[in-house]
């Protein structure tokens, strides 16, 4: 018996935000990942046009949304919304998409940030496409553990 389902050759990957969608890429085969630039949003809706223009231009066979839960695991305010990026993504492309729990992945973005730059560097990079970038390696991490 055989497996029908196409490997995945490309991954994009979302960090919801009601202002500003971080965005990433990866290739599992690689496993190289690389940030985007975000995409301004109006209460969570991003302009659908450069969604689309950067789905036909990476061509990603996977969509990872980060869904932001709290530290315990229970459901945000920002959760329903998340949720609802992602069933409008896969409503309008048709593209898979994937849940991806998101906890720790914009408060780590800021840390890396300030890390290498201070509060400078914090302001002036995009927190919300670094998130994705670090949500997207966690999923490859976890791919290519053994289970």
């Amino acid at each position: 018996m055989t497996d029908s389902k196409p490997a995945v050759q490309r991954l994009m990957a979302f960090d919801f935000g009601l202002k500003r969608i971080g965005v990433a890429v990866g290739q599992p085969i690689t496993g190289t990942t690389q940030m985007l630039a975000p995409i301004a949003a109006r209460d969570g809706q991003p302009d659908w046009a450069v969604v689309e223009k950067l789905l036909k231009e990476w061509q990603p066979n996977l969509l990872l949304i980060g869904i932001p839960l709290a530290i315990d695991g229970s459901e945000l305010s920002v959760t329903a919304n998340a949720r609802k990026f992602m069933n409008r993504l896969h409503g309008r492309f048709g593209l898979p998409v994937q849940p991806v729990d998101e906890r720790v992945t914009s408060k780590e973005a800021r840390q890396q940030l300030f890390d290498y730059g201070g509060y400078k560097t914090l302001k002036n990079q995009s927190v919300d496409s670094l998130a994705a970038e670090l949500m997207l390696q966690q999923w490859l991490h976890e791919q290519s553990s053994p289970s």
